[in-house]
């Protein structure tokens, strides 16, 4: 096929440019998507700054791809040429493990073979979704519905299975107590998810200018976290909080707000562990979590309930040019709530 254009980082902490590279050819499994439009995600950033090491450049970002089958191998059965298709984070996995066999792959015992600055099982580099065409196994590729902007359905590739997942496992439900702490891209995401459960939203935030915002997306009530009475108010009252902060912040006094066999649940990554009081666990029987991304079928269950329910990613559309300055603001938060690339800019 012909030579892909996108924009790659050279070398840690460099800017991205303009980058010619090969895609394979489709084989009989093999989806290729023109690709039309990419959520920028934060982890895009860590990675092409190198932050969590093992780079590998030149680097093709991209893991929020939507865009339209343009061909299919011959064994394909799902997708043909002109369905609206979308890749998240995962190109690949063993496919024979517990976790794959659970339809887990993100948990793949082996590891998953990530959508960019990855190896596949070939040896070759993966390249993401800065870039005007990608080719997929059908198997990690999903079903994305007309009824929606596609452009705003990018970012559930990431932020929205990213929240989606935790909240599902934990079940999530009407009547709940639900806490979100942060409101970015993925904590816009999960105030939607809970509201739209029937749960009660209350948003956690260090920005009192978030407030109208957040009600605008789904909370019922906004504390500032800071503010020491406004979180006494909500002591042992949660049955469920997830904590979508990467900034260095205080896990216990968030712990404090969970009820007796309630769950918080972490989805960001701080740069260094925090510190953890374990009373807080024990002396109510708390539980602190993990989540990582989702598996394919629960993706597609949420791309599929985002389409029933009409649930998509408040964005700000950028060209590719712009993906640098967009960066800076990322570093500044800001962005309401996640950039998207306009990949049809890429040929200008």
């Amino acid at each position: 096929m012909p030579a892909s254009l996108g924009y790659a980082a050279h070398s840690a902490k460099a800017p991205l440019t303009p980058f010619t590279f090969e895609r394979r050819e489709p084989g009989p499994h093999d989806v290729q998507i023109e690709i039309q439009y990419c959520g920028v995600c934060h982890s895009d950033l860590h990675q092409v700054l190198d932050e969590w090491g093992g780079g590998i450049f030149p680097m093709v970002p991209g893991h929020e791809i939507v865009g339209k089958v343009v061909k299919v191998g011959a064994q394909v059965k799902g997708f043909k040429p002109g369905d609206l298709a979308g890749v998240g984070c995962m190109v690949d996995s063993c496919r024979s493990c517990a976790s794959c066999s659970d339809g887990l792959e993100q948990y793949c015992e082996k590891g998953f073979v990530g959508t960019y600055n990855a190896k596949a099982k070939d040896g070759s580099i993966t390249y993401g979704g800065y870039s005007n065409n990608i080719v997929v196994d059908e198997a990690f590729t999903l079903r994305i519905s007309p009824k929606l902007s596609l452009a705003a359905v990018a970012p559930l590739l990431c932020a929205g299975i990213t929240t989606w997942s935790p909240m599902r496992h934990w079940k999530v439900s009407r009547g709940q107590k639900v806490g979100v702490v942060g409101l970015g891209g993925l904590g816009h995401m999960a105030v939607k998810f809970a509201h739209s459960f029937g749960a009660h939203v209350v948003l956690f935030t260090t920005s009192p200018g978030k407030a109208e915002d957040a009600k605008r997306l789904g909370a019922d009530e906004v504390v500032v976290s800071r503010n020491k009475d406004e979180m006494k108010k909500h002591a042992r009252s949660f049955d469920f909080i997830i904590d979508t902060v990467s900034a260095p912040h205080d896990l216990n006094a968030m712990l404090n707000l969970v009820k007796r066999d309630g769950t918080m649940t972490l989805v960001g990554v701080p740069p260094a562990d925090p510190s953890l009081k374990v009373g807080n666990l024990i002396f109510q029987r708390r539980q602190l979590g993990g989540s990582l991304i989702g598996g394919i079928q629960e993706t597609q269950e949420m791309l599929d309930y985002c389409a029933e329910h009409g649930i998509v990613s408040d964005i700000e559309m950028i060209p590719i040019q712009k993906i640098n300055e967009a960066y800076e603001r990322m570093l500044k938060s800001d962005v309401k709530y996640r950039f998207v690339i306009d990949l049809a800019t890429l040929k200008q």
